[in-house]
């Protein structure tokens, strides 16, 4: 099974379900260490998958925006913004 076409076929939200369950099962701590490393793969993969996956979808918005003329992009923070 070839990675990228388990990428093609799953949702972001499967992504971030499975890497859930990797999480799970590492820190169950019950894992023989050659299983724990196949899973801790598998989680960096995921990761990667789901990161690029929203990449996409934030350049998505932008493009969208800025096609519009009437909004602009802003980094992110994790600050509240000010209600008016």
């Amino acid at each position: 099974m070839s990675t990228a076409s388990t990428s093609t076929e799953r949702t972001f939200e499967e992504v971030v379900s499975r890497l859930e369950d990797v999480v799970k099962r590492l820190e169950g701590g019950d894992l023989p260490l050659e299983e724990s490393l196949a899973i801790f793969e598998e989680g960096v993969k995921l990761s990667r998958e789901g990161a690029e996956r929203l990449d996409a979808a934030e350049k998505r918005v932008e493009e969208l925006l800025q096609g519009s003329g009437t909004a602009q992009t802003q980094p992110w923070s994790d600050e509240e913004p000010e209600t008016r």
